[in-house]
């Protein structure tokens, strides 16, 4: 059973899940987590496709979803050394910087404690989601696009022309999950037409859009 709501992390999403039996699909969210797995706190890395996992049956997870970029600033790594892994946070963060908590948010509020953040991470976010082209992102954020494409990678794990898929591809699977019709969800969400929908859904998860729906099987 999977749940998800607002964290007092800004921007940040709280969410729990009692592993069951059997694998579940992750999908790519274009976002970093740290995930308390039966007490010992876990990050997992940014997914440029979906993830099967099969080792947490029956395992609680206690989770924080950060705002795309946040987190590899709060634990001083690229984010591409982290892409598609799941790594103990005791292997990125030296012992005194690791809180003595098992709760995401507190974990969270300790990192964030005396960091400033780069507001040009959240604005390359916030653009690319809009649709914004890169070319577009990097002159508004007076970045060039080699520069915004080395942020992005540090930031993300990935360039933004991956971002902004990943981030089309969220778009569509709440509407595809309310069951609407895959055409009208397709226009809506920035494809091209239904077909383009179904092969990057196919690409980034490995199965059909009407797979999505299942909740217990399927994690956002």
């Amino acid at each position: 059973m999977y749940s998800e709501w607002p964290s007092s992390v800004p921007g940040a999403i709280r969410w729990t899940s009692v592993g069951g039996a059997g694998p579940a699909l992750i999908l790519p969210d274009g976002c970093m987590d740290v995930i308390v797995v039966d007490g010992a706190p876990i990050v997992a890395g940014p997914d440029a496709v979906a993830a099967r996992t099969t080792g947490f049956d029956g395992a609680r997870l206690d989770g924080l979803r950060f705002p795309s970029g946040m987190l590899p600033q709060l634990l001083g790594i690229a984010a591409d050394e982290l892409t598609g892994r799941r790594v103990d946070l005791a292997d990125i963060l030296s012992p005194r910087r690791i809180p003595r908590t098992v709760d995401p948010e507190a974990i969270a509020a300790a990192l964030l404690d005396g960091v400033e953040l780069d507001r040009r991470i959240g604005a390359v976010a916030v653009r690319l989601r809009a649709g914004r082209t890169v070319g577009d992102v990097a002159a508004e954020t007076g970045l060039g696009e080699r520069s915004l494409h080395r942020l992005a990678r540090r930031s993300f794990g990935y360039g933004p022309k991956t971002l902004a898929r990943i981030q089309r591809f969220q778009r569509a699977v709440g509407p595809i999950r309310a069951g609407r019709a895959l055409a009208e969800v397709a226009a809506a969400s920035g494809y091209a037409d239904q077909a383009h929908l179904t092969r990057e859904v196919r690409a980034l998860t490995g199965c059909t859009p009407r797979a999505l729906v299942a909740p217990d099987r399927v994690h956002r």
